[in-house]
């Protein structure tokens, strides 16, 4: 398999208003920005790329966030929305070439100077729904499995637009993201194929983490309950 990684995006951390919810403010680094020329991919992020919440996003199993250039004008069809494209879904890189049904947790690209490793699917919070004013936008990300992926970074090095992302390994061809999302998000009492899933060793660990307790007693914590807001400033 080879890819494209057609834009990287990166972007701070901002304070934002939300006329819709009473003035109330949020703050979040989804509204990244297309950059040019080489960027340092480290071992937790982007250079210069942030995370508001540091719990949910960022760290080395999410260092790097993926999303698939054709799933834009599938959106803006079902949406309405023409504006949304390349950057909508706060993704650091835009790639074309593969998407959930193809990628596997495992599966290591070389990309430029660097070498990146799939961890998990991406699990879309409240924010993604804030940042376009659709509260549903996060599930229904989740339904239709155009979720994006992460990428954690096995050897650091410099990216940029335009290069060419190949397959090396793929260790775990049975997992791959779409299958991941489906027993995560709608064969939550399949204790089985969470418990096969969770002994995946390229998985990331809060991925291992949710399915293990799930597979051991049974416990189904709703994935859906990270897309409430949390506590907001007047």
């Amino acid at each position: 398999m080879k890819g494209l990684l057609m834009a990287i995006h990166i972007g701070g951390v901002k304070t934002m208003t939300d006329p819709s919810q009473a003035g109330r403010t949020w703050r979040s680094a989804i509204l990244k920005q297309p950059v040019s020329g080489p960027v340092w991919l480290g071992r937790t992020n982007l250079a210069a790329d942030e995370q508001a919440d540091l719990k949910h996003h960022g760290g080395p199993d999410k260092a790097v966030l993926a999303y698939a250039y054709a799933h834009y004008p599938l959106w803006r069809e079902e949406l309405g929305l023409s504006e949304m494209g390349p950057g909508g879904f706060g993704e650091n890189f835009v790639v074309s070439g593969m998407a959930e049904p193809e990628v596997c947790i495992g599966d290591t690209f070389r990309v430029g100077e660097a070498v990146v490793q799939v961890s998990q699917p991406r699990q879309p919070c409240w924010k993604l729904g804030r940042r376009w004013n659709l509260a549903d936008l996060p599930k229904r990300a989740e339904e239709t499995g155009r979720t994006g992926w992460y990428f954690r970074v096995l050897e650091e090095g410099w990216v940029e637009p335009g290069q060419e992302m190949v397959l090396v390994d793929r260790p775990f061809p049975q997992w791959t993201v779409a299958r991941c999302n489906e027993i995560m998000h709608h064969r939550r009492h399949d204790r089985a194929a969470a418990a096969e899933l969770a002994a995946c060793p390229a998985l990331s660990e809060s991925w291992k983490k949710t399915l293990g307790r799930r597979a051991k007693d049974g416990t189904n914590p709703d994935p859906r309950a990270r897309l409430q807001p949390e506590t907001e400033t007047p």
